[in-house]
């Protein structure tokens, strides 16, 4: 999965940094056409290497990659030949960086190495400049579509048109929720379940690739979709809590 000499360069974002040794990185990238990979990136912490100001989360770049020498560091490991600033959003601050750490996280847990999808890489970077404050009604809808979009792009999202277990047609106004295990089913009484209007929307606008469409259903059903999306979430990245969920909660915690 080398970038040849002489190669288009690659759109990417840095995902996580790694130390690797007094003045290197290993980088954790996910690229448009080539998914996450790994980089080592010689030198870029050295006082006056311009990699310093490049390789920063959140901003897009465009890079160019070899290969380790052999017997240094991963098989799978490659090395950053050059990078440059992709141009794009300004850098997130305050609390619109636990939102953009969390989704890298998201990427790094559910994403394999070397896989690509570059329907999720677009996602990705549409979503980034829509975060803001934690609890903003544009942050959270925007943080539910890219997880429905995370989702599907891994197989892990059920058609949710219909209910998985009979393959029916859902009901416009009956209520369904969204099950690890068994897919779309109808809620319980005692559960906050969707609409399956609501539902059938969502399909619709994941098949027709429009995360703007994805915004406006997600919009209203904010609540409960978020609920239902963190379980399915919870169940595919194991036991284990999420650092930036965990760190936002703490943060919480001290606030007066």
């Amino acid at each position: 999965m080398a970038t040849a000499r002489g190669a288009a360069p690659l759109a990417a974002f840095v995902l996580h940094r790694y130390d690797w040794s007094e003045s290197s990185l290993i980088l954790d990238l996910f690229t448009r056409s080539q998914g996450r990979v790994a980089v080592a990136a010689r030198g870029a912490k050295k006082p006056h290497s311009n990699l310093r100001a490049i390789l920063l989360p959140f901003q897009r770049v465009h890079v160019s990659l070899g290969r380790l020498p052999e017997g240094e560091g991963a098989g799978e490991v490659q090395t950053l030949r050059q990078a440059e600033w992709g141009g794009g959003a300004a850098m997130l601050t305050g609390a619109a960086l636990f939102s953009g750490f969390y989704l890298n996280e998201l990427l790094m847990k559910l994403l394999a190495r070397h896989d690509p999808h570059p329907v999720l890489f677009d996602a990705y970077a549409q979503t980034l400049p829509l975060l803001g404050p934690g609890e903003d009604a544009r942050t959270q809808t925007a943080l539910r579509a890219f997880e429905l979009t995370l989702l599907q792009e891994i197989g892990l999202l059920p058609d949710l048109s219909v209910a998985t277990q009979t393959q029916q047609p859902l009901q416009s106004a009956a209520l369904y929720a969204l099950r690890p295990e068994a897919g779309v089913i109808e809620a319980r009484g005692d559960e906050s379940g969707m609409p399956g209007a609501t539902l059938v929307g969502v399909q619709a606008a994941l098949e027709h690739g429009s995360l703007e469409a994805l915004h406006q259903v997600c919009a209203g059903a904010l609540p409960a979709l978020k609920a239902q999306l963190r379980a399915l979430l919870h169940y595919h990245l194991g036991s284990a809590p999420l650092r930036t969920r965990q760190a936002m909660l703490d943060v919480q915690n001290l606030a007066p």
